[in-house]
């Protein structure tokens, strides 16, 4: 049976995880960046005194770059608004951009040949700092671009102002620069482009890489889009996010996002628990070093190993390979134990408590509840046409509340993006009421199948345990029309179990 076990094992990985991975890896780091802010957003009154609060931020960005080159770093991204902080005054903001030409038109050193544009002395350091650090590098500036009062998307003030990525390569040649596309709520000082850009880049390490910004990862266009009909399997993301639980914390759901569609994403995020900003990470389908500190002002860099995908699948869509491996031979151990196996069937025999289903808001939409009661059972709960379904065992005697949330519908908050959303939660409290705010930390142990008959195959699996724990599925993927993913045996107690599907198409 040992020697069936291996062969198994061996022709598992000869044709499904030696296709999906490269043998190659490259050395990669984001920077968690606590950028200094300028607190008056009413000042500077000047183009130099902007310079000078940015060349703060630009100085920590020196010494990170030296301290990566050391590392062996081949690639490097930084957060938005790193450099010039949250500006949300136009005519403030203006006094931090700097005119960046198109490298698709124009080749362009800006290190070498700095006198060829005006007003680019934050381009030129950058340029400089990936040239002397023979790495590739990446950072979010803003960007200012004149236009004709008579073009009628041409702002009154007769200029454009953009979220805008820069991409240098080692040489600290301008290769690459992306216009923001989906603009949050609190960027009143930018604008959006005339048009979409998908900015794919290739480097001479791990081939194209593709790049976004922050808000746009919650919609299908640039980000998935890049992914799906451009098969680019590495992302980079700038972001300054701020985190949302029970559901949109940075890690939780970058690290969902790459898992789910089987690529790298190189997530740089800015420090500031003071605006529960904090998580960055190198995740990919199978491994996902990250950072996430709301206790300490530090920023951090991360460092990691990157194995080169060579391949595109939809994790999604199936258990991946290295789980169903360990899931076969644990079996051939008997290391399953009956109860586990009877917990995760694909049927249920029984759903209870259906008399006790109750509504609560949870990150501002009004979801459909059902509480956990007892150490184990069958739930069912149901909002419009989706339904979510748990079969959950405890480890030990319940300590708190849990209950299983479903969503169906259009969030318009913060955006407007249609979700259908099944979740396993910890209640802030005793009271129902308390359901689906935000928890950071638990006690419960539970194994547990979730699963729901969603319309959309865009499904992102997140497992957030006590003090930011992040956990993977056992398994996960379609079963005839049911999305499910399971879990057992955590080692810290369960704050979110939870299948979050984006609808692109009802938008």
């Amino acid at each position: 049976m040992e020697a069936f076990c291996l062969r198994w094992l061996l022709l598992v990985w000869q044709c499904f995880i030696i296709p999906v991975w490269g043998l190659d890896s490259y050395t990669a780091a984001v920077y968690e960046h606590p950028a200094v802010l300028q607190l008056n957003s009413m000042t500077p009154s000047t183009r130099e005194e902007a310079l000078k609060h940015m060349q703060k931020n630009l100085d920590i960005y020196q010494e990170q770059v030296h301290e990566a080159s050391k590392q062996g770093v081949k690639i490097i991204v930084f957060p938005e608004n790193g450099i010039h902080g949250f500006q949300n005054h136009r005519n403030v903001l203006y006094l931090y951009l700097e005119p960046i030409p198109d490298p698709n038109v124009v080749e362009w050193n800006p290190c070498l040949h700095p006198t060829e544009y005006n007003d680019i002395e934050v381009l030129y350091q950058l340029s400089c700092m990936a040239r002397n650090g023979s790495m590739y590098l990446i950072a979010n500036i803003g960007e200012r671009q004149a236009c004709e009062l008579s073009d009628p998307q041409c702002p009154p003030d007769g200029r454009f102002q953009f979220n805008t990525n820069v991409v240098f390569d080692s040489e600290g040649n301008l290769i690459a620069k992306y216009q923001k596309w989906n603009l949050f709520i609190l960027e009143p000082a930018y604008d959006k482009p005339k048009t979409l850009q998908h900015v794919i880049f290739n480097t001479p390490f791990a081939g194209k890489f593709g790049i976004f910004t922050c808000f746009d990862i919650l919609f299908y266009e640039p980000a998935v889009s890049l992914i799906e009909r451009y098969g680019v399997k590495q992302i980079i993301f700038p972001t300054a996010w701020m985190n949302l639980l029970p559901l949109l914390s940075s890690v939780e759901f970058h690290q969902a996002f790459a898992s789910a569609l089987g690529i790298n994403l190189l997530a740089a995020n800015q420090h500031h628990p003071e605006y529960n900003m904090t998580g960055s990470g190198i995740y990919t389908p199978f491994d996902f070093p990250y950072y996430y500190n709301m206790k300490s002002s530090e920023g951090k860099l991360l460092v990691a190993k990157v194995p080169i995908i060579t391949s595109i699948r939809n994790h999604s869509l199936e258990q991946s390979e290295s789980q169903m491996a360990s899931a076969f031979l644990q079996e051939q151990k008997g290391e399953v134990k009956q109860g586990q196996t009877d917990l995760l069937k694909n049927s249920v025999s029984h759903m209870d408590g259906a008399e006790d289903i109750f509504h609560a808001l949870m990150m501002f939409d009004n979801y459909t509840f059902i509480p956990l009661t007892g150490v184990q059972g069958n739930l069912q709960v149901c909002s419009n046409n989706l339904c979510c379904h748990v079969a959950y065992k405890y480890a030990n005697t319940p300590n708190n509340l849990y209950a299983l949330g479903a969503y169906d519908g259009r969030h318009t908050l913060d955006g407007i993006y249609y979700l259908q959303v099944c979740a396993l939660v910890k209640c802030a409290g005793s009271g129902y009421d308390t359901c689906g705010q935000s928890v950071t930390d638990a006690s419960d142990i539970i194994d547990f199948k979730l699963w729901g008959n969603f319309s959309t195959r865009y499904i992102y699996p997140e497992i957030l345990a006590s003090e930011m724990k992040i956990y993977r599925a056992d398994s996960k993927g379609w079963n005839n029309n049911d999305f499910y993913m399971t879990k057992k045996e955590m080692s810290a107690g369960l704050v979110t179990a939870a299948l979050y599907g984006r609808w692109y198409e009802k938008d």
